[in-house]
């Protein structure tokens, strides 16, 4: 089966700047994956190229098993993107803009009235279906604009910063909305984010950008194993018990203890599945145990390691990755 999307040492440049550098990836059919890094990390104007609306200066890229600079318009009738502006007329209807864009994609008329009611109907916007978009929260125009990027039923989905400027609620339903139709129908879907919550929770594989180029391709879980193999333990012990609870980690003691609440934390890291035997091991060595919690290396903490200092040093004064 032919990947759903193929780059194979892409470059695109903008003048004197390179915005994607040698970019090879396949994305296979059905497949989430989610391009993450840094604002300007290259991650747009790959999509850009993909849908035929950024000229490459190397390299190949294959849409569907089509080339987007002379095919892109039999591309863009079986993609679609959804962007972090919606991008519709706020003078519409919410009916009138799905109405709009079926005519733009020219779906035969004897089914669309239905399909537009059951796509508004999907996405909770039946009650407000003959209200002016102007008068729609940003939630609801991002609702509506992904209901108008499935109105054609695309094969692949590129969802380009869809929650930007969403409040925490519409986030989650805007997740929801994108795991199942995505679970359900099948479709192959490129999300471009910022967001290592929304990479973890959505992706099947995340591809980790750096200045155009691309840092790591994996899992979630892969990439995070790829940065630290064990867990990072935090044991919560009697103050007295200190000592004993240090002896029986031995070497896999990771932090000097600490006092929280009364209790004494140790910081231990440790395999997985060796967190049981310590557990028992402390006991056996009459150590108050009152609480341990494993914490598992995340897609953050990959995504920290696989990025240059000076784009981590941003970060951390306040630019989100």
């Amino acid at each position: 089966m032919a990947p759903a999307l193929e780059i194979d040492r892409l470059t695109v440049r903008f003048g004197a700047v390179t915005a994607v550098d040698d970019l090879s990836l396949q994305v296979a059919e059905g497949e989430v994956l989610a391009l993450l890094g840094h604002n300007g990390a290259g991650k747009t104007t790959t999509v850009r190229a993909a849908n035929g609306l950024a000229e490459p200066a190397s390299g190949t890229v294959r849409v569907l098993g089509r080339t987007p600079a002379t095919e892109g318009p039999d591309i863009r009738r079986r993609t679609a993107v959804l962007t972090d502006t919606p991008g519709i007329d706020e003078r519409l209807t919410a009916r009138e803009a799905l109405a709009f864009a079926a005519e733009l994609y020219e779906l035969p008329r004897a089914g669309t009235p239905a399909r537009i009611d059951a796509l508004l109907a999907e996405f909770g916007l039946a009650a407000r279906a003959g209200d002016r978009v102007g008068g729609f929260s940003r939630g609801m125009r991002q609702r509506l604009a992904l209901a108008r990027a499935l109105l054609h039923r695309p094969t692949l989905l590129f969802l380009d910063e869809p929650t930007t400027g969403l409040d925490p609620e519409a986030t989650r339903q805007l997740h929801g909305i994108i795991r199942r139709t995505v679970r359900e129908d099948g479709r192959t879907v490129v999300l471009c984010t910022h967001n290592l919550v929304e990479a973890e929770m959505l992706a099947d594989r995340v591809a980790v950008m750096a200045r155009g180029r691309l840092r790591a391709l994996g899992t979630p879980d892969e990439l995070a194993r790829g940065v630290r193999a064990t867990d990072r333990v935090t044991l919560e012990v009697h103050p007295d018990d200190v000592d004993a609870a240090a002896r029986t980690a031995g070497a896999a003691l990771a932090a000097t203890p600490g006092t929280i609440s009364g209790a004494a934390t140790l910081i231990v890291d440790l395999a997985h599945d060796a967190v049981p035997a310590l557990v028992a091991r402390l006991v056996a060595a009459d150590v108050r145990v009152y609480r341990v919690s494993p914490q598992r290396p995340s897609l953050a903490d990959a995504y920290f390691a696989l990025q240059p200092p000076d784009v981590v040093a941003t970060t951390l004064d306040g630019d989100a990755p």
